[in-house]
């Protein structure tokens, strides 16, 4: 039927291709849907709308369009809950949760992700509960529950390495390093990111590859190796380059403005931060939005431009608030907290600073905490409270020691160390793996050549020997013909000697005979006489 072409179409065509092919099932399963005359046909048409509503809306989410998005995939709900497609409905909770985790509504997000989750354990469908236990991982991670996060992450790897989806576990890893990383735990978050890049590597999943680089950059960055972070970004953004990934390209240009700015190059930074908030600005990603303005405030900070700082950080600060980013609005709060110091607004300084402190140590990330102790004893030493001082000073020390720290650092060189030798070795084996399959072809050409070499060798003796057989039978039979021929020449002497002794005695023989033959001449009367003797006696 055509419909089942289309949908064959829709999977299996080119990226430009397949959503023709998709408005068109679309809307021949929505016109058949209410002319079936069966049950059974009506429920074929329903399934094939419910999917191509699906695809639709997964479209427009990868054209950044969330509200058509939303709108597609509302539909397709309500198609499938009418042939109870209970997989399909899963499917598309799924991608309703996000949709509004893009747009910011965790809460949604949540709601949605174990709404699927609850279907795909019900159905018994291990490879999308995986999926969705990442995704609700992520969610949990972003508001700063990580022990929740670190739950779904393990039962999510556990049943990706039960049926062995490869790059599920990818993903899962590296989202596993993430959480790692946010508690400043550097060795097992570089530990988790390599491995999560040595498997995209392995599968050629370029999307993974480049959130990989992007980590591990983000690691680097905070253990204040700008030049390595740089590496890192510039990799990441030439893959969601090619892959066209605009929420990633996005975020790696961000990522490079921030680093040329800890590189003290603000304006090279500044043109870099320019280009992703427009694309955040377009892609509607309100958190992206957020990161860019904070990190513009952050430059003109940097700049002694206190006013027009205070600005961009107010206005990410009212993004993040919109979204629940509890990282954003931690680290946002402290950037406030030290404008309204050195304004000299004290009161207000300190009060941002306690609410970013508070909000860092429920996220129990090190990182923010030791940002947030710092402002907080700079307030406390202006405010003229020593022990205040003294207490967020010794949080100050203990955080960032557990963030930046020769043990952490080592860990760093010994994790990437590990993953070049790694990868040295996995590019070595197959290199020597084509290497051999050189040599054997080689070697096996050789052989050949060799075992024709033998053969002509062996041919060449026998031809040599039948050769020289051949003229050994020719010396021979010259040797034997000589002696025949030697053997005649003496026969022919004898015979010719023997001939010349007849020739001699037949010439004495017939010597005799001529002479006898005269005697009996002589002696005889003549013929004539006699008959003229007789005529004489006839006439007497």
């Amino acid at each position: 039927m055509r419909c089942n072409i289309l949908a064959e179409l829709s999977e299996t065509a080119s990226d430009e291709e397949w959503p023709a092919f998709n408005e068109r099932l679309k809307k021949l399963a929505e016109k058949n849907s209410v002319t079936a005359r069966t049950p059974a046909l009506k429920r074929f048409y329903l399934k094939h709308l419910g999917s191509a509503l699906g695809n639709a809306g997964y479209l427009a989410e990868q054209q950044n369009d969330h509200a058509k998005a939303l709108e597609n995939d509302l539909q397709s709900i309500k198609v499938r809950e009418q042939i109870q497609d209970e997989k399909g409905i899963a499917v598309t909770l799924n991608n309703i949760g996000i949709i509004h985790l893009h747009l910011g509504d965790i809460k949604k997000a949540i709601d949605c992700f174990h709404k699927s989750l609850t279907i795909y354990e019900k159905i018994g469908d291990k490879k999308d509960m995986a999926l969705s236990m990442v995704n609700m991982g992520d969610v949990y991670r972003g508001t700063g529950n990580i022990s929740k996060a670190l739950e779904y992450y393990n039962k999510s790897l556990k049943l990706q390495e039960e049926i062995k989806d490869i790059r599920a576990t990818g993903f899962c890893l590296g989202s596993i390093g993430a959480l790692y990383d946010n508690q400043g735990d550097v060795a097992k978050a570089l530990n988790y990111y390599h491995r999560c890049l040595s498997i995209f590597e392995q599968i050629d999943e370029k999307y993974g590859m480049a959130e990989s680089l992007n980590n591990i950059a983000a690691v680097y960055k905070i253990q204040g190796d700008g030049a390595k972070a740089l590496e890192y970004n510039q990799k990441s953004l030439a893959l969601r380059q090619e892959i066209r990934d605009a929420r990633g390209i996005a975020q790696s240009l961000n990522n490079i403005g921030t680093i040329y700015i800890q590189l003290n190059q603000s304006a090279k930074g500044l043109q870099f931060l320019n280009k992703a908030l427009k694309m955040q600005e377009q892609i509607q990603n309100k958190i992206g939005v957020a990161t860019c303005l904070s990190n513009l405030a952050d430059i003109y900070n940097n700049e002694g431009q206190t006013d027009s700082a205070l600005f961009f950080f107010t206005k990410s600060l009212s993004l993040l608030e919109e979204v629940q980013d509890k990282q954003g609005i931690t680290n946002c709060l402290d950037n406030i907290a030290g404008i309204m110091l050195a304004k000299g607004q004290m009161n207000e300084a300190l009060s941002y600073g306690k609410r970013s402190l508070t909000m860092a140590k429920e996220l129990g990330y090190p990182f923010y905490i030791t940002n947030a102790a710092k402002t907080l004893r700079t307030i406390y030493e202006k405010l003229n409270k020593p022990k205040d001082a003294f207490e967020m000073f010794q949080l100050e020390i203990t955080m960032r020691d557990s963030v930046v720290n020769q043990e952490n650092k080592k860990a760093s060189l010994k994790t990437q160390l590990k993953y070049e030798y790694e990868k040295k070795s996995a590019e070595d084996s197959v290199k020597n793996t084509e290497l051999q399959k050189i040599q054997d072809a080689l070697l096996a050409s050789q052989n050949a050549s060799l075992k024709q070499d033998k053969i002509q060798r062996y041919s060449l003796v026998v031809g040599l020997f039948i050769v020289l057989g051949g003229l050994g039978f020719v010396i021979n039979r010259f040797r034997v013909t000589n002696k025949q021929k030697k053997i005649i020449e003496e026969q022919k002497v004898k015979v010719d000697g023997a001939f010349d002794k007849l020739a001699k005695k037949n010439k004495e023989v017939m010597d005799s005979i001529h002479y006898a033959e005269k005697i009996q001449r002589v002696l005889m009367t003549p013929e004539s006489y006699i008959s003229k003797s007789l005529e004489r006696l006839g006439k007497n």
